[in-house]
């Protein structure tokens, strides 16, 4: 059977640990097979990234807006534990922080279902998307520590030199102080993203801050969004039938919590990192979570929502079978693969992606399946198997439904 062409490289980003020898074996197993990959390979394993001063991760994020689709493999974003380890010349940042700084994007994160594996909160049927601002906030902060007797005052010098003071507090004790900031244009790219991808899912979108605290920050969050809805969006949201509203983020919790799913969530740096974990969580394991960022003018970089897995790499340094859940890695591929074809119009490259997800959540449903899932599942006849072979089972019902 000849292999399904490709017209576009995709940017692979190879990544570390036990995530890059599984990156290998779906190659080999479940996409080389089948599909004539054509991929602009780069190498964001932190050996890499140490040998090139992390000029490989800003070389493979300019491609991925040349090119418009990307796969990344989990990497190490380095501690003081692995300066020694890796034998480092500096603690490199998060390549994911990097790439989406270049990309000006929005990160996307939703669960993968499967029969048996059921989520904590019995009424979540469906995904829920949570839709991460990437920009600003504790994640660019300025912060001290300031001793007792201090004034501390945020300052604001214009272009003309002028400046506005406002107290931030007098301090009759030690104490600690924090400045954050954030962009117009960033806000407004993730509202655009976040619009955007409800358009293209076809999904109702939430956004929520709290701007009956935060009067100034917040509330600026709520008014570009407001904007650029009305101004730009509004019409394509009728057209398809899907709800775009604002709410609090204490009454979109409890929203969240009671509803089925279904949505799109958008939340602010901080507050989507810590809900995608409590989503991811709930839904019942992150190895069963994509994530797919976005820019606001149509690069799209799909990768698994988890990290490396260390102890499963150490295990498999000694020649120890491992049983690492492989199915957002799977996904990453299939996500990227299905946009090349839709963007490319290559119909079979399209329907590969979406045999290459059945077969998975297949393999996960006849019982089949690695040992996070093994421990939540309440299949009957379920059977816990090691990490290649896992990969060869969905490998064969892969072969059988192309054909």
């Amino acid at each position: 059977m000849a292999k399904i062409e490709m017209k576009t490289p995709l940017v692979e980003m190879d990544g570390d640990e036990m995530t890059r020898v599984i990156w290998q074996m779906i190659k080999d197993i479940l996409i080389c097979p089948h599909v004539d990959l054509k991929s602009e390979y780069y190498d964001l394993g932190l050996v890499c990234r140490n040998d090139t001063d992390d000029q490989v991760t800003i070389d493979a994020a300019e491609a991925t807006k040349k090119y418009g689709v990307a796969v990344k493999c989990a990497t190490i974003t380095p501690n003081a534990a692995r300066m020694p380890e890796y034998n480092l010349k500096e603690m490199w940042k998060s390549p994911n922080g990097t790439i989406r700084a270049i990309l000006d994007g929005t990160v996307f994160r939703a669960p993968i279902l499967a029969k048996g594996i059921n989520p904590y909160i019995p009424t979540w049927t469906k995904p829920i998307t949570i839709a991460r601002h990437a920009y600003g906030d504790v994640y660019k902060n300025t912060e001290m520590q300031v001793p007792a007797g201090s004034k501390c005052e945020l300052v604001c010098t214009d272009a003309e030199g002028n400046e506005t003071r406002q107290l931030i507090h007098s301090f009759d004790g030690d104490g600690v102080i924090q400045g954050m900031h954030n962009t117009d244009r960033s806000i407004a790219s993730f509202a655009r993203s976040c619009f955007n991808y409800a358009l293209d899912t076809k999904q109702d979108l939430w956004f929520a801050t709290k701007d009956t605290i935060s009067k100034k920050y917040d509330h600026r969050f709520k008014d570009i969004f407001a904007e650029i809805f009305e101004t730009e969006y509004k019409e394509k949201f009728d057209a398809l039938g899907i709800e775009y509203f604002y709410t609090l983020i204490d009454d979109a919790v409890s929203r969240v919590v009671r509803s089925s799913g279904g949505y799109i969530w958008a939340c602010k740096n901080y507050d989507g990192d810590v809900m995608s974990d409590m989503v991811a969580t709930a839904y019942g394991s992150l190895g069963m979570m994509t994530s797919v960022l976005v820019s606001p003018d149509g690069a799209y970089e799909y990768e698994a929502a988890h990290g490396t897995v260390q102890r499963h790499y150490y295990k498999h340094l000694k020649g120890e079978k491992t049983s690492t859940n492989s199915v957002a890695t799977i996904f990453a591929w299939s996500g990227a693969l299905r946009k090349r074809g839709e963007l490319d119009n290559l119909p079979d490259l399209c329907n590969y992606a979406d045999m290459l997800e059945k077969a998975t959540i297949d393999t996960i449903e006849d019982g089949v399946m690695t040992g996070d899932l093994f421990i939540l599942s309440d299949l009957e006849n379920k059977r816990k198997v090691d990490t290649e072979e896992f990969l060869q089972e969905i490998g064969k019902r892969l072969d059988a439904l192309l054909g």
